[in-house]
């Protein structure tokens, strides 16, 4: 695998390279153009030989990644494996990601706000998946280089010349479903709104777009589990709120044939993932859920998030079909619904 050309003082930022701490035999890699399969299995054993990834040690990856042009293919997953072990569990406790570690990382990898490599793309979302917590930050950090990609044309999702800016194909809704489920660990189970905001961002500039049908369930799903654990309901598990499952045929009648074409099993579907606060307790306590899996309750979709919600589908201009279908799901399972959001619901029949 061929790399672009990168030079270390191009990076974002004004942070210094550490003085990299290498054995002879890594450092001699340094002066190298190329990065062979013997070369990673040495470095294995240099680096794991003695159970701990050292900062130093990243560093020194990350030096190697930037300067050889040429690399074989098993260094992205060496590197993106030994990256992770230094960032997810040297740092007590184990497993959750540092304030510290999360801009670390974003530093490194970034040039101009975008992640500069496809490698250390997949570090990004790697490190979300593997990790117990992050920073919520590095979530919606990881939502915006699809969102680059999909909206400008630009970042490391562009090599190769596959996608179209102004619209999202299966392949960037897969990596947008991977990021929101990796976050989705340890009790961050409600959507944020840092990444409701992305999302709604990406919905907006690619509306004109012919966007592969999986974008519309993706959304609906993701801005309905933000909205509804504001209106009281309780979150399910991300995976559960997001899941794939078609069953088209059983979309409610009443809510007409695009619901069925916009969300997978229509609205039933996504009522079952969800329970109302009355029956929240008896429910979870059978299930033996972790009291820090319970997602923030409210007694209603509270005044800044209606309005928040009313700024970005309300104006003048005809609902979307997957605004349509949000806004229906939140008339029929909101137990109470904010008068700023009464004209908007109007809307739908």
């Amino acid at each position: 695998m061929v790399a672009c050309d990168r030079r270390l003082p191009a990076r974002t930022g004004t942070r210094k390279w550490a003085k990299l701490i290498m054995s002879a035999p890594v450092a001699g890699l340094t002066s190298k153009n190329r990065i062979t399969a013997e070369d990673v299995t040495m470095l294995r054993r240099e680096v794991f030989g003695d159970g701990v990834v050292s900062r130093g040690e990243a560093e020194a990856l990350f030096a190697l990644d930037a300067t050889a042009r040429d690399k074989c293919q098993e260094w992205p997953e060496f590197f993106v494996e030994a990256i992770t072990d230094y960032i997810v569990h040297q740092e007590k406790p184990a497993g959750y990601i540092s304030e510290d570690n999360a801009d670390w990382l974003v530093q490194t990898i970034s040039r101009d706000g975008m992640v500069d490599s496809r490698t250390e793309l997949e570090l990004l979302v790697h490190v979300l998946e593997t990790a117990k917590s992050s920073p919520s930050k590095l979530c919606a950090y990881a939502l915006e280089q699809v969102s680059h990609a999909v909206i400008d044309g630009k970042g490391p999702l562009m090599l190769g010349g596959d996608l179209v800016p102004g619209l999202i194909a299966k392949a960037e809704v897969d990596l947008l479903r991977r990021i929101l489920y990796a976050y989705g660990g340890d009790g961050n189970i409600a959507i944020t709104r840092a990444e409701a905001e992305v999302l709604f961002k990406i919905n907006e500039r690619t509306a004109a777009a012919s966007n592969d049908p999986t974008w519309n369930d993706l959304f609906v799903k993701a801005i309905a589990n933000f909205v509804m654990c504001s209106a009281g309901y309780e979150a399910p598990t991300r995976e559960v709120a997001l899941r794939r499952d078609s069953f088209f045929e059983q979309a409610d009648a009443e809510i007409g044939g695009f619901f069925a074409r916009m969300v997978s099993g229509g609205l039933a579907a996504i009522m079952e993932a969800y329970r109302a606060p009355d029956d929240i307790e008896t429910e979870w306590e059978a299930r033996n859920r972790a009291s820090e899996a319970l997602a923030r309750r409210a007694e209603t979709i509270d005044a800044g998030e209606a309005k928040w919600l009313a700024e970005r589908i309300g104006g003048d201009r005809p609902l979307r079909d997957n605004e349509r279908a949000l806004l229906t799901l939140i008339k029929h399972a909101s137990p109470e619904i904010h008068p700023a959001l009464k004209p908007l619901l109007d809307k739908v029949a």
